[in-house]
């Protein structure tokens, strides 16, 4: 084990998870039009940013990441957007083409780290109808010692309260952390409010380790 760390925590959709915006953005284009897909979902042409949405769909998508709202309302909300014709199914469909791989090699390293003395803890924003599929599909529990997702707390990255939380609840030496976020905000309020170090990459992340 590296002296320094005894504990990593790790984002879930792009560190672990592949996420494609792009397909994601192209299937609900076909539903709902550019424009919607800008104001409503707050998603760039080419799938890489966000841009602004009206105040009701804001609140819409942060809903649903903190688990105020449930799916069926979600889904059936987007589908007032939808071209006629277009069912809660399809929206569904286009929701889930967002997720792409977790490689299994991936995997392997966080079980290899846990068998050398580390711990492992999943720190995601996520919502219910991302997570259920990832989380049964890949056993999720048997490689993380603790998981904590925005919609099952009703708190979320990068506000200072979920890091508060996680580092309490999980009894986190936060001297001895590392936590790897895809995003910069993430990690520079891991750095700010735990006090972790932090990197962008599970390749980054071993490098350090090594």
């Amino acid at each position: 084990m590296t002296k320094h760390f005894n504990t990593v925590v790790f984002d879930l959709g792009g560190v672990l998870i592949g996420l494609n915006v792009p397909r994601c953005v192209s299937n609900f284009k076909r539903l709902m039009g550019e424009e919607n897909v800008r104001t409503v979902l707050g998603i760039d042409d080419e799938g890489e940013g966000v841009v602004a949405v009206s105040a009701a769909t804001q609140q819409l998508m942060h809903d649903y990441e903190y688990g105020n709202i449930t799916t069926d309302q979600f889904l059936n909300t987007l589908v007032e957007y939808c071209y006629p014709g277009a069912t809660v199914d399809d929206v569904r469909a286009a929701w889930l083409s967002m997720l792409g791989e977790l490689p299994q090699e991936k995997l392997d390293y966080i079980a290899s780290l846990r068998q050398a003395g580390y711990r492992t803890i999943l720190l995601s924003n996520s919502n219910e109808l991302h997570w259920d599929p990832i989380f049964k599909q890949f056993h999720l529990d048997r490689y993380f010692d603790r998981i904590f997702a925005s919609h099952h707390l009703h708190i979320a990255k990068p506000n200072q309260e979920i890091f508060d939380y996680v580092v309490r609840e999980a009894q986190i030496d936060s001297a001895h952390t590392i936590y790897v976020d895809d995003l910069a905000k993430n990690r520079a309020a891991g750095e700010k409010f735990a006090g972790w170090k932090t990197c962008e990459s599970v390749d980054e992340l071993k490098e350090i380790l090594s």
